[in-house]
């Protein structure tokens, strides 16, 4: 089993660059890991990809040295457990609004006792079956890692009990679920969301949480970071190639 370098970069205090993938061509997660990512958040909840698209990308990410985050269609742990099992070295889960949900997806994450991930060593994550069990489970245990999807008011207004929830590695926000929240639907600098992501930040930064969310550019990214951001998804494959040909076309054509 692979080392998790994002765990490690957050445990040093590093920041970590990413970015979301919703189209199923390896290729192009090839591609993001040798420019640099390093993970990519592959995109099971807004994208049309099925478990074996998911498996293909994550190979990908693996054979470029970059962390393959899955983020899950709901909180259910058949979809963590079978991201995890094809080699995930973690699931971003959303809706994440309540401590109940914050254990139902932690629980889902580790193997007992901790846990209650169904036990098969057979799979891609411990190498088919020919890694060692024993060891596998402890490696998973130890490697895998939960992100937290903070995208609701209810969240916000219960963070202290989610924090608490053991496991919990990362509270991810998502603004524009946030602003849809809080009745400003795609208004993400409306002061009611900003008042929000303070809040997140505050509460996760006292429990010793990192904090991830979206940037649309490196300039917003840099902005985040210097609020106390860890981990930015960046863009995504998609808008990458759709602004790359826009300014590409708007140079060209003026």
């Amino acid at each position: 089993m692979r080392t998790n370098r994002v765990k490690a970069l957050l445990a040093a205090g590093e920041p970590v660059l990413g970015t979301f993938v919703r189209t199923t061509h390896p290729a192009v997660v090839e591609v993001l890991g040798l420019v640099g990512f390093d993970c990519v958040i592959i995109d099971n909840e807004h994208s049309p990809l099925d478990l074996e698209s998911t498996a293909n990308l994550i190979r990908a990410a693996d054979g470029v040295g970059m962390t393959p985050l899955v983020r899950v269609r709901t909180n259910d742990p058949v979809a963590i457990m079978q991201a995890l099992d094809a080699g995930a070295l973690g699931v971003q889960v959303p809706q994440i609004s309540s401590r109940a949900d914050a254990e139902r997806a932690a629980r889902a994450c580790k193997y007992p006792p901790a846990g209650t991930r169904g036990l098969a060593t057979s799979h891609r994550a411990a190498d088919h079956g020919l890694m060692d069990p024993l060891e596998y489970v402890r490696q998973a245990d130890r490697e895998t890692m939960l992100l937290a999807y903070v995208e609701n008011r209810e969240a916000v207004e219960c963070l202290e009990e989610i924090v608490a929830v053991p496991h919990v590695d990362l509270l991810f926000m998502g603004p524009a679920d946030l602003s849809a929240s809080y009745g400003h639907p795609a208004e993400t600098s409306h002061p009611d969301v900003q008042r929000a992501i303070d809040r997140v930040l505050q509460v996760a930064g006292e429990a010793g949480i990192p904090v991830g969310t979206v940037a649309s550019d490196a300039e917003s990214a840099r902005a985040l970071l210097a609020r106390g951001v860890r981990l930015l998804a960046i863009s995504s494959d998609l808008q990458m190639i759709g602004r790359w040909g826009a300014d590409t076309l708007r140079a060209l054509r003026g």
